[in-house]
């Protein structure tokens, strides 16, 4: 299977648009008792991007990181400074493709790990072309409703 390619979206700071954050957090499990409803203003902006010159949205396409929850369209928000950790879901540049992968440091040994079984792991030697490009910090995806 191919490798998934991205398409790189500008990040345009703007002025910050406050959105009502509801409280207290919604149960995902067995509803909570009843609490009194807390409302605090929340700045998408400030909470998704600590570096704006550094901060980049960019858009999967393919399924590798299916096991990790990133979708086909849905929008990554990607630091370029972030520091880079064993672990960590970066977007990196492999022989002048961009891809979105699990990063492996075993040592000097560098694998990116795909997160579907479809996908075979890359292990990247001295001799490619590979840089990280950025440590994916957060995911935007819209909901579809229906079946």
């Amino acid at each position: 299977m191919p490798t998934p390619t991205l398409e790189l979206l500008p990040f345009q700071l703007r002025t910050a648009i406050e959105i009502t954050l509801a409280g207290p957090p919604v149960a995902a499990g067995f509803p909570s008792p009843a609490e009194d409803m807390l409302s605090t203003g929340l700045d998408l902006n400030e909470y998704l991007v600590k570096r704006p010159e550094a901060t980049f949205l960019v858009r999967v396409q393919g399924e590798s990181m299916l096991g990790a929850g990133i979708q086909p369209g849905d929008i990554l928000i990607v630091d370029r400074l972030a520091n880079v950790t064993d672990h960590a879901i970066v977007v990196a540049v492999l022989q002048g493709e961009f891809t979105v992968k699990r990063l492996r440091l075993h040592g000097r040994r560098i694998v990116l790990l795909p997160e579907n079984d479809t996908f075979p792991p890359i292990e990247v030697t001295e001799a490619d072309d590979f840089r990280v490009w950025g440590v994916v910090l957060h995911l935007i995806r819209t909901f579809k409703h229906g079946r």
